[in-house]
């Protein structure tokens, strides 16, 4: 499950750096119920699937609330339209940890799109180390109806809304001490 955790981490520090626009702006996704498939090359982390309920509101909210969490941790953050989608570049850190990012990123944000990310990282208790990471996405319909915008559905059935993540914000000067 820690790993798992790790991997989803991974996940959500590449949505910062990728979501925290420099100089262009990525699309909003359509609004539904998105998969999306986690695979990390070379570990033995198993592939991790996450769904994601969203509408256009809860995609802007996402980008407003991670650019400034993005600013307060990350150095460089670009974000570069492309011939075939676009591709970030970031330099992030907190509590001792830096991870220097690549990804690229194709697709129509309306059926499905990819993200192939590259990562250095140093410090941690890891040390230095390098990571893969694809993010496979596709549009499956309307959500369910149990689901809000927001809603994500964890490994296990866990439930979080990525609303909540006000919270961490909050949280973001405390851990970088």
């Amino acid at each position: 499950m820690t790993r798992r955790l790790a991997l989803l981490g991974s996940a959500v520090c590449l949505v910062l750096s990728a979501g925290a626009a420099g100089a262009v702006d990525l699309p909003i996704r359509k609004a539904g119920l998105w998969e999306m498939k986690m695979v990390k090359t070379g570990s033995s982390v198993p592939e991790i699937t996450v769904q994601h309920c969203t509408d256009e509101t809860t995609d802007k909210e996402m980008s407003t609330t991670a650019a400034p969490m993005a600013k307060q941790v990350c150095s460089k953050q670009d974000v570069q339209k492309t011939a075939t989608g676009y591709v970030s570049d970031s330099v992030c850190g907190t509590a001792g940890v830096t991870v220097t990012s690549h990804a690229e990123i194709v697709g129509d944000f309306n059926s499905a799109y990819t993200v192939k990310s590259t990562s250095h990282v140093e410090g941690g208790p890891s040390g230095a180390h390098d990571n893969t990471m694809t993010i496979e996405a596709k549009w499956l319909g309307a959500c369910k109806a149990d689901q809000k915008p927001g809603d994500m559905i964890m490994p296990g059935g866990m439930k979080m809304n990525v609303k909540d993540m006000e919270k961490l914000k909050a949280l973001l000067p405390k851990l970088q001490k």
